[in-house]
């Protein structure tokens, strides 16, 4: 029985004109193909004239899924995994299948092709000689506080990705670790026919983006000297600790040991909020 393979494809970010000749290829010769969402491969296996049968990985079934797309490899087949849009493995299921299926000594292939990431880059104009990729911040609690700070000390470019409700929330924030002033692109539906893309500063952005939009957003931070420890990004982040149910004493020592900015100035800052309340 012949070795079988698995192939992790990218699929287009929104326009199907971007399909490359390779993923034709392997979509139409594969055995099975694992998808996140086995509507949108649905769709666009009918714009290709298509039929393979298609079985759904995604976050909440990858464990069982994984094992039984090792089977279909280890069995010879020509396995072939996509996500909703883009490459599998980049704030996406898929990497638990990757390592399965190349530790079990089996061929695993990229078929490249659209990205977000890249294409928001180019978009901005700020250049991406180097930038790094920050997915989706945490909705709360400490974990966002602690990717906040991170962000407003990194010098290159960042790159995000914003959930439609939460990116008036996300820019706010942002704006507050990093400074109003701090570049930013704003890109939403990127390749589709209602492409839209902004640049601006922080500040400026919040005021344009106040409220929930439609649609896949992209955001890029321009590549900037490192910020020093302030303050007032101080205090927001802990801020933002105890909306997420922090006590003002937990809140204060966790952003103070991240920041290096003064213990007692924060936590007197959260007390004058609740004071003041």
């Amino acid at each position: 029985m012949p070795d079988g393979r698995l192939l992790v494809c990218a699929t287009p970010i929104g326009n199907l004109g971007d399909v490359s000749e390779r993923l034709r290829t392997a979509l139409s010769s594969a055995d099975i193909i694992y998808a996140e969402d086995t509507r949108r491969t649905a769709k666009l296996l009918r714009h290709l004239v298509i039929s393979v049968p298609v079985v759904s990985l995604f976050t909440g079934n990858e464990r069982a899924r994984t094992a039984q797309l090792l089977e279909a490899v280890e069995a010879g087949g020509n396995v072939v995994l996509v996500t909703d849009a883009g490459m599998p493995t980049v704030s996406d299921p898929g990497a638990a299948a990757v390592r399965a299926v190349r530790d079990a000594g089996h061929h695993v292939s990229v078929i490249p092709g659209p990205s977000a990431v890249t294409t928001a880059l180019a978009l901005s104009g700020f250049g991406g000689d180097r930038f790094v990729f920050e997915g989706f911040l945490p909705r709360k609690g400490p974990r966002r506080a602690e990717r906040l700070a991170g962000i407003a000390e990194e010098s290159r470019a960042v790159v995000l990705f914003a959930s439609p409700n939460r990116l008036a929330a996300d820019l706010s924030d942002l704006c507050a670790v990093c400074g109003g002033t701090r570049a930013v692109a704003v890109t939403r539906e990127l390749t589709k026919v209602h492409e839209e893309s902004w640049v601006g500063q922080l500040a400026d952005a919040v005021d344009r983006w106040s409220g929930p939009v439609k649609g896949e957003v992209t955001l890029v931070l321009a590549s900037t000297d490192p910020v020093p420890p302030s303050a007032q990004g101080a205090v927001a982040a802990a801020r933002q600790l105890v909306a997420g149910g922090a006590s003002v004493r937990e809140a204060a020592r966790t952003v103070a040991e991240q920041t290096g900015v003064s213990r007692r100035l924060i936590y007197e800052a959260l007390l004058d909020d609740q004071e003041s309340s």
